[in-house]
């Protein structure tokens, strides 16, 4: 199964229900009060988002130019742009990218240029004081992921920061530290609807719109599969970019445990 594939599927079928799974954000469901909901919750992650980095970076912390890597149909570089000079959003999908040049224009943003990803971001240009990506890389294959990890740090300016969503273990797998038991052979999960609502269950998200309901899963949806990070691989690339301190905020997304790691660039790299 292609992870870009399946995304460009809730691109053109159900987007926003995609990014956050409540049936009110449903396509044939949708209304101006829940579209309303759902772009407010962006607005309530981008503040969290910026209080933490001034929180670690100091309170006169401004990015200028911010990229969002995975930004779906725009919810949170709409924030973004409202609060900085200029947005780039990044995603897989094309039609996710339309949606979202969409609501941009819709709002007046003239601040804000989409382009579509690669694993290499070719289609990036320049630096960025702020790169960011929150429940993106949990669904992208974890070789991919840490090659468009490597990428993105190189688009950091000088002093800029980065505010990065992994996902590393599994609150079910409690007795072995949240990793996969050694006697466990992993095997491609039943297309029941009892496992697509465990699997997106997991992507509800603290900051998201309250009340994403992962009993309004439908079997026919694609799928959107979960992918844990080794944090010392993560660390290791870190560190081998020059970076020398990591600020990590725990999440727990319906037993999917994750990190929201900020760190900046030093001036030296």
């Amino acid at each position: 199964m292609s992870t870009d594939t399946e995304w460009e599927k809730w691109g053109r079928q159900d987007p926003y229900f995609g990014v956050i799974t409540a049936d009110r954000f449903r396509s044939n469901r949708l209304n101006d009060e829940a579209l309303a909901e759902f772009f407010a919750s962006g607005e309530h992650h981008v503040d969290g988002v910026l209080r933490s980095c001034r929180t670690y970076f100091g309170g006169e912390f401004a990015p200028k130019r911010i990229l969002d890597f995975g930004c779906g149909v725009g919810r949170l570089v709409i924030a973004f742009a409202q609060k900085s000079e200029e947005v780039v959003g990044v995603d897989i999908s094309d039609s996710m990218l339309s949606e979202a040049a969409r609501n941009c224009a819709e709002r007046g943003l003239v601040n804000v240029a989409l382009v579509r990803s690669d694993d290499q971001l070719s289609q990036v240009r320049g630096k960025f004081d702020l790169i960011h990506s929150a429940i993106t890389l949990q669904h992208i294959d974890v070789a991919r992921g840490r090659q468009i990890i490597q990428r993105l740090l190189r688009l950091v300016a000088t002093d800029g920061a980065v505010a990065l969503h992994l996902t590393y273990a599994k609150r079910v797998h409690a007795s072995t530290f949240g990793r996969l038991p050694p006697s466990s052979t992993p095997r491609p999960p039943p297309p029941s609807q009892s496992v697509w609502k465990q699997l997106f269950k997991r992507r509800t998200e603290t900051g998201n719109a309250p009340g994403a309901d992962a009993s309004a899963v439908d079997r026919g949806d694609p799928q959107m599969l979960m992918n844990s990070y080794d944090l010392n691989e993560i660390s290791f690339i870190l560190q081998e970019a020059g970076v020398t301190q990591m600020h990590a905020e725990f999440t727990d997304h319906g037993g999917e445990l994750g990190v929201f790691i900020f760190f900046r660039r030093p001036a030296s790299t």
